[in-house]
């Protein structure tokens, strides 16, 4: 174990001020936090952007994306926890499927809009955002300037929580729904 994982009473007021709230709902604080936690600025800062990103979307764009990105970057910590969120938000467990399976194309019970924002992030991470253009002016035509860029922000937010707990090989801190039945 390279980084010690902090204990809530060890984080900086920063931090435990903006994460009290969410240890109290979940239960725990989760390994992520604990270790971020080494650089309370820089986690303060990545909290405040997360919410601000995610402040500017609709909670279903939001879940696409980080379905998406957590799938995509093969992060079961961040997939597990979103799939969970979902259930809550009453999107289901064949919507949440359905983005899982990372096929914007195929038939499936989205959205048309949900299907394109997947098709968005798809393509910004296959392509290093590089052959995104297109599909992200089609955004900007579709929900606006601020909330295009906004989904740029998320999807950086998430594939950023990805390489951290990838590198640091953290394990979910639940199951998938689809391990333990998880209803909401």
């Amino acid at each position: 174990m390279p980084v010690k994982r902090l204990e809530f009473e060890e984080l900086a007021p920063a931090v435990a001020d903006r994460l009290g709230a969410r240890v109290k709902r979940l239960g725990y604080l989760g390994e992520f936090f604990r270790c971020a936690a080494h650089q309370p600025q820089a986690l303060a800062a990545f909290i405040d952007f997360t919410e601000a990103g995610k402040g500017a979307l609709d909670d279903r764009l939001v879940e696409v994306i980080a379905l998406t990105v957590a799938n995509w970057m093969d992060n079961a910590y961040e997939r597990h926890q979103h799939e969970r969120l979902s259930m809550r938000l009453g999107f289901g467990r064949d919507w949440i499927e359905s983005i899982n399976r990372l096929e914007p194309d195929e038939p499936s019970i989205l959205k048309p809009e949900e299907r394109r924002m997947q098709r968005l992030v798809l393509r910004i991470l296959e392509t290093r955002g590089r052959g995104a253009a297109v599909l992200f002016e089609e955004a900007v035509a579709e929900i606006g300037q601020e909330s295009a860029v906004a989904v740029l922000m998320v999807v950086g937010r998430y594939v950023t929580h990805a390489l951290i707990v990838n590198t640091l090989g953290l394990a979910p801190p639940v199951p998938s729904i689809f391990e333990d039945g998880f209803g909401g």
